[in-house]
């Protein structure tokens, strides 16, 4: 059978206006009395907030009710029923309160995505406590994370969905820890302020024009996928060189990591220019490097990417891509 679950209208659907204003007003206040949080933060019980649910009150008042019946009547088995839950109240409130109390937060990370795509803002909660905690959820001004219980001295990564619609660097003023456990009778939460951002990406161009010609070059470092011909050499180790042309023998000898040289093969690469784009848009243009990046990435070859006041010479790898696209995210900003 299908559990039943309460369902009640939420208020703000009726008042907006009210409801906005109430909610800046306790952001603001929550914000003043509790400062600014590190990025690994115990919630104290001070902070701790909490309220009856819906289905707390409709408990609330169906108790009510019954102690006025049993005044009435002067029941004593009904007085029984009515302080056993009144007592069963207020176990349920602490219990809830303290499910929260103790809990260690902190920022875990948010993976770079590109403009127009959700982010995922990772926040990794740890119960030092020697009790279980249950059904513990993140609250973020996008949406909520899921539900988790916590076994005692273990740890969880909740992931909180980040809506992002422009490039650059994305923040989270504050999110909220809850937890409904038990009874689902209160509400119990805190709200945090950590320093929170993550970097978007441009969106890639959908249409892009032809990227430039590729420029044949001899005796560069070798891709995975090119043609290996005369050993040339060691040099030392660079990101994004293939594991396949790790010299192993001489990193197990005196545990260096040097990559071997291969010479009288051919290499191409390509060079991506800002001002070689015929588009008076300074965004259209970022969209479509970005594009370029991501085809030449995908295809494995090498390339290179030139702004104004910065040039990344022609590479390839998880490490070039990053550069790269970071750059472009951040153009024009105080940190480019």
């Amino acid at each position: 059978m299908s559990s039943l679950r309460w369902t009640f209208p939420d208020p703000r659907r009726f008042f907006p206006s009210l409801s906005r204003s109430l909610s800046s007003r306790a952001v603001r206040w929550a914000r003043r009395r509790q400062g600014h949080d590190g990025s690994a933060t115990a919630l104290a019980a001070r902070r701790i907030y909490i309220l009856p649910s819906g289905l707390g009150f409709v408990y609330a008042i169906m108790t009510f009710v019954l102690l006025l019946g049993s005044m009435n009547y002067n029941n004593n088995l009904s007085f029984l029923l009515t302080f056993f839950l009144i007592g069963l109240g207020l176990v349920a409130m602490h219990q809830c309160q303290r499910n929260l109390v103790g809990l260690d937060l902190s920022f875990a990370g948010m993976d770079p995505v590109f403009a127009g795509r959700k982010a995922q803002c990772r926040i990794a909660a740890r119960n030092p406590s020697r009790t279980a905690r249950f059904q513990l959820r993140l609250n973020g001004p996008n949406g909520e994370s899921e539900t988790c219980d916590l076994p005692a001295g273990e740890s969880h990564v909740f992931s909180l969905p980040v809506h992002t619609t422009t490039r650059g660097w994305i923040s989270i003023e504050r999110f909220g820890a809850s937890s409904r456990f038990p009874f689902d009778l209160f509400r119990a939460w805190a709200w945090l302020h950590m320093d929170i951002r993550g970097l978007v990406y441009p969106a890639p161009a959908d249409n892009p024009p032809s990227p430039p010609p590729s420029e044949s070059s001899l005796g560069h470092r070798q891709h995975d996928a090119r043609g290996e011909e005369d050993f040339a050499g060691l040099r030392d180790f660079h990101d994004g060189d293939s594991p396949r042309n790790v010299a192993w023998k001489a990193y197990a000898k005196n545990d260096q990591l040097l990559t071997k040289q291969f010479s009288g093969s051919d290499t191409s690469n390509q060079w991506f220019d800002f001002a070689s784009i015929e588009s008076a848009d300074v965004e259209e243009r970022l969209r479509i490097l970005t594009r370029w990046i991501i085809d030449a990435d995908r295809r494995g070859d090498d390339y290179g990417l030139k702004l104004p006041g910065a040039d990344f010479p022609p590479a390839h790898g998880e490490a070039h891509r990053h550069a790269c696209l970071e750059a472009l995210a951040l153009y024009g900003s105080e940190e480019h």
